[in-house]
C-alpha cells in the first residue's frame, strides 16, 4: 500500500451557512465549509415551500385565472338566462310598429304574455286587433331565435 495518500481529517471543521448565518462543527477533510442553504433555512425542511411558490406568484396567478374563468362562466349563464327571460319586452322583437302597438293595446307587453297567449293556439293572437298572420309568423321566428320554447298549440297551423 502507498503511504500518505489519505487526506488530512479535521475533526473540528467549521461549517457556516451563507443564508441564515448558522454555524456548527463537524468532521471533514477541509477545515472550513461554506454552504448557501442549510437544514435550518431550506424551505423543504422548514415547511416554507408553499410560501416560496407564492412569492413567485404562481399560486396567485392561478387563482386570478380561475376567478376570471368563473366570472366568464357566470356572465355567459346570466346572458343566456336573460335571453329567454319571460319579462323581455315585446319591443325587443323585430316586429312592425303597428304589430307592437296592437299587442300593447291588448295587454301583451312581455314575451311571457305572448307565450301564455300562444298556449291557446295561434287563434288567440290572431284575435288581437291589428295583429295579422305575417306579424304572427315574424313573432314566432323571433321567439325561436331567442331560444324560447313555443307551446305545442302554437305549432299547429290553423287556417
Amino acid at each position: 500500500m502507498k503511504t500518505k495518500i489519505q487526506p488530512k481529517y479535521y475533526t473540528d471543521a467549521k461549517v457556516s451557512c451563507a443564508s441564515c448565518g448558522a454555524t456548527w462543527t463537524t468532521g471533514s477533510t477541509v477545515p472550513e465549509i461554506r454552504t448557501e442553504v442549510c437544514s435550518n433555512c431550506h424551505p423543504f425542511y422548514t415547511g416554507q415551500q408553499a410560501r416560496i411558490l407564492d412569492r413567485e406568484g404562481q399560486v396567485d396567478r392561478f387563482y386570478k385565472r380561475l376567478q376570471v374563468r368563473q366570472d366568464y362562466v357566470a356572465e355567459q349563464k346570466a346572458a343566456s338566462e336573460s335571453r329567454v327571460s319571460p319579462s323581455r319586452p315585446v319591443d325587443e322583437f323585430k316586429l312592425t310598429s303597428k304589430a307592437i302597438e296592437s299587442l300593447k293595446k291588448a295587454g301583451i307587453a312581455t314575451a311571457g304574455d305572448v307565450i301564455a297567449r300562444l298556449e291557446g293556439g295561434e287563434k288567440a293572437l290572431l284575435e288581437v286587433e291589428g295583429f295579422g298572420r305575417k306579424s304572427l309568423i315574424d313573432l314566432k321566428k323571433q321567439l325561436r331565435q331567442f331560444g324560447y320554447q313555443l307551446p305545442a298549440a302554437a305549432e299547429e297551423i290553423e287556417i
